[in-house]
């Protein structure tokens, strides 16, 4: 099994600092404190609307809190103009649950679009980059299909490649793996592994694969109810004694968190 190599030194990168949301008059975050390490892989887990997604979409500022601050680097994203939020967010990929991929463009065109959106390279070299980011998740046969002609597993490589093409600091996956068989599933979990060791992103990754994220990242933040209630190590957090985290991880049906 593929493991992440140890990277970065702890140093956040990333920092939500009181985050707080509400939706309805219902708080969807309370308060959410957490430092992301630069060059780590962040797992965050929890049960469903936990807050879990609402978090990574304040991380890259397609959510704005309604009190606290988000920073990267020291900046607060929320204080920018559009323009600068847009500069900051040319540092992030992001890989969604579904794909989000574009119907209408065969595998190929799909990855490329960030580089014809974002960037001044020409035709030439988007397809020597493209075919070689295609090559590196096990895409090389494939450029020239459309998204409706491949299997779920192959979607998420091709989203994974759309991801990463324009060589981001930080990615953010949210339930990467969700709907795929064990066997496809670790296998996008291996090569995301794969993909750390060998450029060192800062990645943030959603997940409900407990407990084998704990195999697949540097870092867990176990979040309930709009809340954090653990940060540590992997090990630290399958081996807590704090009974919610406990249950979580076990899987058990007794214990502080009701089923509905």
């Amino acid at each position: 099994m593929i493991r992440p190599e140890p990277g970065g030194n702890g140093e956040p990168i990333l920092r939500l600092e009181g985050v707080e949301k509400t939706f309805e008059g219902k708080k969807a975050l309370d308060g959410i404190t957490l430092d992301i390490p630069r060059q780590q892989i962040t797992a965050i887990i929890g049960l469903s609307g936990s807050g879990k997604s609402l978090m990574i979409k304040h991380m890259i500022g397609l959510l704005r809190p309604d009190r606290g601050s988000v920073t990267i680097d020291g900046v607060d994203i929320n204080r920018l103009s559009k323009k600068e939020l847009y500069e900051i967010r040319r540092r992030f990929g992001m890989l969604f649950q579904s794909g989000a991929l574009f119907d209408s463009l065969n595998v190929f065109d799909n990855v490329a679009f960030p580089l014809r959106e974002k960037t001044k390279m020409g035709e030439e070299e988007i397809r020597e980059k493209v075919l070689g980011i295609l090559r590196s998740v096990g895409l090389e046969g494939a450029s020239e299909k459309y998204p409706d002609e491949v299997s779920g597993g192959m979607l998420r490589r091709v989203a994974l490649a759309r991801a990463i093409i324009t060589d981001p600091e930080i990615l953010l996956f949210d339930e990467p793996t969700t709907g795929l068989d064990p066997i496809i599933r670790n296998s996008i979990l291996s090569l995301i592994c794969r993909t750390y060791n060998e450029h060192r992103f800062t990645m943030v990754m959603v997940s409900h694969d407990i407990p084998d994220i704990f195999h697949w990242c540097h870092h867990v933040v176990v979040a309930h109810k709009g809340k954090i209630v653990e940060v540590g190590a992997p090990e630290e957090v399958r081996n807590s004694t704090n009974p919610l985290v406990r249950q979580l991880v076990d899987g058990a049906v007794s214990g502080p968190i009701q089923l509905e």
